[in-house]
């Protein structure tokens, strides 16, 4: 084998090959420091589209849930519904709470400060509250004006009333794996190039089918069952909200984010 041949499979072998866990940390970190940046002007109106967006997910699911019949099976496949919302959202570049934000944690951890720390706050509370705000507009939409079938409609509600049956710690539980999944989508599709609509799809459908809890995509069921009349706002703010966006955070920001840094903390 001549210099030439080996010194083309050698550049053959680094395309093939996944790139390093520090390439793909700096990689979402850097993502991390232009969300951080980003006008708060620019944050909200961003994240008040998510919000909107992410009732595409409760649209597709109701739909099904509609259309098949009351079956063991009926259930995986109505969960197929849940990703069309984040497709949207995050393949759009939409901001919205647990993807983007747990990227933006990056930097501060890389180079702890009080103005990073308050940098973090400011797009992590912008943010949430668009992302509520655009729930809560789209829930009301749903209720109140002739967007979608009446019977559509009632299979969007059944789907929903799935977040009444657990109690607030039961949420919050359920929230850190979804925290968690969440935020591994930013990790993967900077470690695979064109990633994005399986890698989404994937875990979402994941979070769907464990019945764990997204404290946005929750919110636009939670906000349908209040304009519905079926819970009262305390019970949204104290017994899903609060609890689902506790366990997010852990997960996707406790756990992934600080993990993920963990294991190259000594590299950089």
């Amino acid at each position: 084998m001549n210099a030439d041949d080996s010194a083309a499979e050698q550049q053959e072998a680094e395309e093939r090959s996944a790139p390093p866990a520090r390439v793909v940390h700096a990689a979402v970190a850097e993502q991390g420091e232009e969300e951080l940046d980003r006008p708060l002007s620019s944050l909200f109106w961003s994240g008040l589209a998510a919000g909107i967006a992410i009732m595409a997910s409760v649209w597709v699911s109701g739909a099904l849930h509609h259309y098949l019949p009351a079956a063991r099976w009926s259930e995986a496949v109505i969960a197929l519904g849940y990703p069309f919302g984040f497709l949207i959202v995050v393949l759009g570049r939409l901001q919205l709470f647990t993807e983007h934000t747990s990227v933006a944690v990056l930097p501060v951890v890389r180079r702890p400060s009080l103005r990073g720390a308050g940098r973090l706050a400011r797009l992590w509370g912008t943010v949430f509250v668009a992302n509520i705000v655009g729930t809560a507009a789209i829930a009301a939409l749903a209720v109140f004006g002739p967007v979608q079938s009446a019977d559509v409609l009632t299979g969007m509600l059944a789907v929903a009333r799935k977040l009444a049956e657990r109690d607030a710690a039961a949420t919050l539980l359920q929230a850190i794996p979804a925290g968690f999944l969440i935020a591994s989508i930013a990790w993967i599709r900077s470690a695979i190039e064109g990633s994005g609509f399986s890698t989404v799809f994937a875990v979402t459908y994941a979070i769907a089918l464990g019945g764990f809890a997204h404290v946005i995509a929750g919110a636009a069921e939670a906000f349908l069952l209040l304009w519905h009349g079926d819970v009262g706002p305390g019970w949204v703010a104290t017994g899903f909200l609060l609890p689902a966006l506790a366990g997010n955070i852990i997960g996707g920001t406790g756990l992934f984010a600080l993990l993920a840094h963990a294991q190259v903390k000594d590299e950089i």
